[in-house]
């Protein structure tokens, strides 16, 4: 499945334009995460963009979030890495994050989470978003350097890729 597909069918069911764009702005920290890693971009960046096509279908069980995007994605021309990385991108699904693309995944839908509320409250620009202020905000939310450490990378490290992904990005029309 290329890109404009994924898009069309991730438009198909989320009608919330932050969920949407939250959703790709994990796509952007996905692709750079993965040139970061060296690891396959399209592939990546595919898992971010989809990780959350069953959001609103599983607003009311937030336990079945990831397992219905995964059983959605299985009926779609997608990888078995990216299905296995949206189910296991909920901690309410309790499947361990194995490779670096899951446990990236995990991460940068917080992160996302945390630049799309900066964003939205500078209404303007992101540029006076800084690492501190997100990492303080995932740390609120029990979110610490462990995660990060995983990965190889500080916690400011991520964010500072997320932020630069986010910004460069030609598919977020900031």
């Amino acid at each position: 499945m290329n890109r404009d597909q994924a898009l069309e069918e991730l438009k198909l069911r989320l009608f919330d334009k932050d969920i949407l764009l939250r959703s790709i702005f994990v796509e952007a920290i996905m692709e750079e995460l993965a040139g970061y890693f060296n690891a396959d971009i399209h592939l990546w960046g595919l898992a971010g963009l989809l990780h959350d096509i069953d959001y609103e279908k599983t607003l009311e069980h937030p336990e079945l979030h990831g397992i219905k995007g995964a059983d959605i994605l299985e009926n779609m021309d997608i990888d078995e890495a990216i299905i296995y990385s949206v189910r296991a991108h909920n901690d309410l699904n309790n499947i361990p994050r194995k490779r670096k693309m899951d446990k990236a995944l995990y991460l940068a839908d917080f992160v996302s989470d945390e630049i799309l509320v900066r964003w939205k409250a500078e209404k303007e620009s992101l540029k006076r978003v800084t690492a501190l202020d997100i990492k303080s905000s995932l740390e609120n939310r029990g979110l610490g350097s462990k995660e990060f450490e995983e990965l190889d990378l500080s916690t400011e490290d991520f964010i500072d890729l997320s932020l630069a992904a986010i910004r460069s990005s030609a598919k977020v029309d900031l």
